[in-house]
């Protein structure tokens, strides 16, 4: 194991495919210093923003009224539909409140959609970079995760290689991920590649799931990011996932949703029922509250990130040895460094020496090896000393 991998070998009876998974990469980086007040963090996908009173508001008063018992597997009735007229008035197409499950946050969804459908020796094919724990789960299933990278761009961008991404995919292909926007790359998939994705997937039978869980910070002065939900019927294999984290601030409240086929409905009923038996039912009531009063604190997180884009991206492109295109989503700084060979051991460096802590681009696979991914949904202040501090190890 990595000398920073603080797992001990393998305990006697866990299974060799779980012991075996990669330990985080960013876990291995935040490990010695997380916590500590000196060190400005940007490895992690979370702002410095707070949850909005209302949101915990709303929790504390569910609590008090009684809602503390199990629920229904997929949710409380109210959050549904909730989640139904809100994902309808977003994309324009409406979406049946029954067509909705709430999870325990959007990992769990991944999670739960992954159970249900990959067997032992089947593949799901990532468009890559990518967030790792995606392909984990299909590890933990004894699948085969393939990872797909994105071309990158004369422009310093990302593109959908779609050509490349349809042949990856053979008979024992269950599931198409694709994250848009991208963590790490802030890459945005257009509505005439989610078009094509949608035409090849229903001919193969193959499930389409899409990771939407930045879609509401997207730069181009459109509401949401274009969404599989505004091309696909009811009864397409089509998986659409989503949290509260993001876009409300809720990254420890752990509330989620996916918008599924008819057909994996009771299984995902049964999945719920042995992993979590239901969301906790206060944060449901909590995630109505921001469904239904949060517009306003979306559009200031949309702005605080978009302040950090233009400052993090600025400030980067003063050092030559760095490449970085402002992103169309997301909120990630995803730059290429050159002569920079070990993205893990250079992140390391910079979280032990400049006390500023980056995630490595291996974290995100193979394709992103040479790069360091940095939040930039933090406060200018932050952001500008965090330049300061690594400009010694980046000039």
């Amino acid at each position: 194991m990595n000398a920073s991998d603080p797992r001990s070998p393998r305990p006697r009876g866990v299974r060799e495919r779980i012991a075996d998974l990669p330990y985080s990469m960013i876990g291995q980086v935040s490990s010695a210093r997380l916590g500590d007040p000196s060190l400005i963090p940007l490895w992690y996908g979370e702002s410095d923003l707070a949850t909005p009173g209302f949101i915990a508001d709303a929790a504390a008063q569910a609590v008090k009224a009684g809602h503390t018992l199990y629920v229904a597997k997929r949710g409380i009735p109210e959050l549904r539909a909730a989640l139904a007229r809100y994902l309808t008035g977003l994309h324009g197409r409406s979406i049946a409140a029954e067509r909705v499950v709430a999870t325990s946050s959007g990992m769990n969804a991944i999670m739960l959609v992954t159970q249900a459908l990959i067997d032992p020796g089947d593949n799901a094919v990532l468009v890559a970079p990518v967030w790792p724990n995606l392909g984990d789960t299909v590890r933990v299933m004894d699948g085969e995760p393939r990872e797909v990278p994105l071309a990158p761009t004369d422009a310093g961008g990302w593109k959908l290689d779609i050509d490349r991404t349809l042949a990856a995919c053979d008979a024992r292909t269950r599931i198409l991920f694709v994250n848009s926007p991208n963590n790490p790359t802030g890459w945005t998939m257009s509505r005439d590649e989610a078009a094509v994705l949608l035409t090849e997937t229903r001919k193969r039978g193959i499930y389409l799931v899409a990771d939407e869980v930045y879609s509401r910070l997207i730069y181009s002065g459109v509401r949401a990011a274009p969404s599989l939900l505004e091309l696909a019927e009811p009864e397409d294999r089509v998986v659409v996932v989503n949290s509260f984290s993001k876009a409300w601030a809720m990254t420890g409240w752990r509330l989620g949703w996916m918008v599924a086929p008819p057909e994996i409905h009771a299984v995902i009923d049964a999945l719920v029922e042995i992993n979590t038996s239901c969301a906790p039912p206060f944060v449901q009531h909590a995630g109505i509250a921001a469904l239904e009063r949060g517009e306003d604190f979306v559009a200031e997180m949309r702005e605080h990130c978009r302040r950090g884009r233009d400052i993090l991206i600025q400030g980067l492109a003063r050092f030559p040895r760095v490449h970085v295109k402002s992103p169309a989503g997301a909120f990630y700084a995803f730059c290429r460094v050159d002569g920079m060979s070990d993205s893990l051991a250079f992140a390391h460096k910079l979280a032990a020496e400049a006390s500023v802590g980056v995630a490595p681009g291996r974290a995100f696979g193979p394709a992103g090896e040479g790069y360091l991914r940095l939040c930039f949904a933090r406060s200018a202040a932050d952001l500008e000393a965090a330049l300061d501090r690594i400009a010694p190890y980046l000039e």
